[in-house]
């Protein structure tokens, strides 16, 4: 069940709080919610935050269980405004991990894959409730604004974090602040601005590129020599490339809304109100910005790897009306050779994966995603269709998504590794000579 409060209402929340946990929760922590044969209940608190004094102490009441340590406390769940009795219990017998229990089902039920479980230690208590917390469905607005306001990186899993959280670092905050005013005396604003402008998305993508490749100490991003090709694309494109691109887009957007509530002779509030539509038009810019930038990013990011790679590929070629991201080797052998494949990329899915079915070929569809939030029923429709789901190494194991469970989704390594070098081996020309001898499980330094 989707939260209903606002990202304004979270806010309030995280402010009133001296310490804020967050957490994505894991298909354990919810999947019980949707079915009724499951007797268990609730969530699982990892060790490093439940050792980290953010939850109430646990002391043994049993004296004939000695391995089982609990305690009972209220919580708050502000987007129902119940107030639950809740307890926290660790059998030390079977492990770090706590179990959080006491909580209201209808918040867990129907969650997408990879929600969010946000949760705040109260600086005052709201009556007896030490504690709030609240369950953010990753398909949600809200979902996206904790992300960018958190700096959750791709491999994000859970943290604590302070309520300075919600604030700019008053260095970068207050240089931009001066850069723009000074801007504004010299009448240079519009200047300003066009220094500004974002960069293309190739010029992004090979930033963030050339900063991986400096951290990794490689000079290519070869899939056979990288242990984890789809975590690298993922990392590059959510994780560096994005950091990149918010710096540049802060400095666009607040100077460009500083146009207009500085112009001509009235006041901030009064241009606000008379050129809303003006902020308006920004705002919009801004979040079509974005949505343009993952994905492209995604495209640029994989074109390298298989440039690096050696792997035969056109792309974006027309197709009977259909332009897909990359066809391998090209698209004249898709009437040649039935072992030609089709890779569409979506940064995220929805209902957007359905714009690639195609009637039955003889040539593999694959669809890549660094989305974490895909259904079963999803993946069990796109399997129906013959499309086979490319994901990133960590999330085909991890326990937060549905990939695990489905023989249909693999991973990049397996990708490169089986799809393209041990059945199809003439894509990769020439062969990687300088590597070692070559085998079906890939190269000799390449790890799991």
């Amino acid at each position: 069940m989707e939260s209903d409060l606002g990202w304004v209402d979270i806010a309030k929340w995280i402010d009133r709080s001296d310490s804020i946990f967050l957490k994505k929760l894991s298909r354990n922590d919810s999947s019980w919610a949707d079915d009724p044969m499951k007797r268990q209940s609730g969530f699982l608190i990892p060790v490093e935050i439940a050792e980290s004094g953010f939850f109430p102490p646990l002391k043994n009441t049993n004296i004939g269980k000695p391995h089982i340590l609990d305690v009972e406390y209220t919580t708050l769940w502000p987007a129902s405004g119940e107030l639950k009795q809740s307890t926290i219990k660790h059998y030390s017998n079977k492990g770090g991990e706590r179990h959080h229990t006491g909580i209201p089902k209808d918040q867990f039920k129907a969650l997408t894959p990879a929600s969010l479980l946000l949760s705040g230690k109260l600086t005052d208590p709201e009556g007896p409730a030490s504690h709030w917390f609240m369950v953010i469905d990753s398909a949600s607005e809200e979902a996206g604004i904790l992300e960018n306001v958190f700096g959750l990186t791709a491999d994000f899993h859970f943290g604590l974090f302070g309520p300075e959280i919600l604030r700019k670092p008053a260095s970068d905050a207050e240089m931009l602040m001066e850069e723009i005013e000074n801007a504004l005396k010299a009448r240079t604003l519009d200047r300003f601005i066009t220094q500004q402008s974002l960069p293309a998305s190739a010029t992004l993508a090979a930033m963030a590129q050339r900063e991986w490749l400096r951290e990794s100490g490689l000079d290519a991003l070869d899939p056979y020599r990288i242990a984890c090709p789809g975590d690298v694309v993922m990392r590059i494109s959510r994780d560096i490339e994005y950091a990149i691109f918010k710096v540049r887009e802060t400095r666009l957007r607040a100077a460009q809304v500083a146009r207009i509530l500085a112009q001509g002779d009235r006041d901030p509030i009064g241009n606000m109100v008379m050129d809303f539509a003006g902020l308006d038009a920004i705002f919009l810019s801004a979040s079509q910005t974005r949505k343009s930038r993952a994905g492209r990013s995604f495209e640029h990011h994989m074109q390298r790897l298989l440039l690096d790679g050696k792997i035969r590929h056109e792309e974006q070629a027309v197709l009977g009306g259909r332009r897909p991201d990359f066809i391998l080797p090209d698209v004249k052998s898709l009437n040649e050779k039935p072992d030609a494949i089709i890779v569409s990329l979506k940064t995220t899915l929805r209902e957007r994966w359905k714009q690639i079915t195609m009637e039955k070929a003889s040539h593999a569809i694959f669809l890549a995603t660094v989305d974490d939030r895909v259904s079963s029923a999803a993946i069990m429709e796109m399997q129906h269709h013959e499309i086979t789901l490319l994901v990133p190494e960590s999330l085909k194991k991890s326990s937060e998504t549905e990939y695990a469970k489905h023989d249909h989704v693999i991973t990049f390594r397996q990708f490169f590794d089986y799809e393209v070098k041990q059945k199809r081996p003439t894509l990769v020309q020439p062969l990687h000579s300088d590597c070692g001898p070559q085998t079906q499980e890939g190269l000799p330094f390449l790890t799991d």
